[in-house]
């Protein structure tokens, strides 16, 4: 990947987790956890929901495999716990630690231009979303009705600049499309390179 620059760090909001379920009767609850270390939700001091209006500062039980078994502050008993089921919990991104080099929060990516290599405008990045088979750009296009989603390989995604607000993609070949022309003065010998 070629990053021209760091991403900006500014104020807006890193989704860390969701709230699945009330857990037990003493107000634990159940939360999928979005960060590498699944207790490390617990480090970033008070999260927020997603309309930023309501504050949850948590304490981690245990982890499990379905997720991390917290205590929110102020939350006593199941009765308390049942409503937050579903709420997405956020941090402001300057409270997480910088990413090393060559390396970006998928957070950063949304709301960057897209690209085609020619230079052709493309849409804008809405997100990047995991379905279980690879990280996929989520690409919003002007005049259509949904969006599109790009594999985030070396590959289809060559480029991310940051200092012009800007990735280059190349979309993948769909099945049925004839394949491009192969640049006859491209050596077979090239490696392969891929991010996936």
């Amino acid at each position: 990947m070629s990053d021209q620059s760091k991403p900006p760090t500014t104020a807006r909001r890193i989704l860390l987790g969701q709230i699945a379920s009330a857990h037990g009767i003493r107000g634990e609850i159940l939360v999928r956890t979005f960060t590498g270390d699944p207790a490390a939700i617990a480090t970033y001091g008070p999260l927020s929901d997603k309309s930023g209006t309501r504050s949850f500062r948590l304490k981690i039980v245990r982890v499990t495999d379905k997720g991390v078994i917290a205590r929110v502050e102020g939350v006593a008993d199941r009765t308390a716990a049942e409503p937050l089921k579903g709420t997405e919990l956020y941090v402001e991104r300057s409270k997480l630690p910088p990413p090393a080099d060559d390396e970006f929060y998928h957070a950063d990516l949304v709301g960057l231009g897209v690209e085609l290599e020619d230079g052709t405008a493309y849409g804008i990045v809405r997100a990047v979303v995991n379905f279980g088979a690879g990280d996929l750009v989520e690409v919003s296009r002007a005049g259509l009705p949904s969006s599109e989603l790009i594999p985030f390989t070396k590959a289809n995604v060559p480029t991310i600049d940051f200092s012009v607000g800007r990735i280059t993609i190349v979309p993948p070949v769909m099945v049925g499309e004839p394949e491009p022309q192969q640049d006859q003065a491209a050596s077979a010998d090239d490696p392969l390179i891929d991010r996936g």
